[in-house]
């Protein structure tokens, strides 16, 4: 059911700081600054070639990120993203499968402008899952 790793994502108390250490210290080619309100977050991407990694960082108090950072002050690891070609079907079957999705478990847009869901890291040995729904790659004939 899952694809590739799409990206990786580490929680930042700052995101220019940041995406400025990834630039100049590991001479990263880092994407501009992305605000997701409806997230509650501000992302940048770092991109390495076979997947990108995504700096975040809260927007606003309400954020989940606050959260996180309250409780990991240096940042840390907060999600892994794997692609699904079938966002609706590969809900269905992990809700089936007693997996649990996160909030209305409708898939929201995320940052690259595709559909999105989260599931619940106790099902997943405490790691938080984002999936995105990609289009299959089709390759040469």
């Amino acid at each position: 059911m899952i694809g590739r790793v799409n990206h990786i994502a580490i929680a930042v108390p700052d995101l220019e700081n940041a995406a400025r250490r990834y630039r100049e210290m590991l001479g990263a080619s880092v994407s501009g600054v992305q605000e997701l309100p409806e997230h509650g977050v501000r992302v940048v991407f770092v991109e390495t070639g076979n997947t990108k990694v995504e700096l975040l960082a809260p927007l606003g108090e309400a954020s989940p990120i606050t959260a996180f950072l309250e409780r990991n002050r240096d940042g840390g690891m907060h999600h892994i993203c794997y692609e699904v070609t079938d966002i609706k079907a590969a809900v269905r079957r992990l809700t089936e499968s007693g997996a649990r999705v996160l909030g209305d478990g409708k898939p929201k847009i995320g940052a690259h402008g595709l559909p999105v869901v989260f599931l619940q890291p106790k099902d997943f040995d405490g790691t938080l899952i984002e999936l995105e729904e990609v289009k299959p790659e089709f390759g040469p004939a």
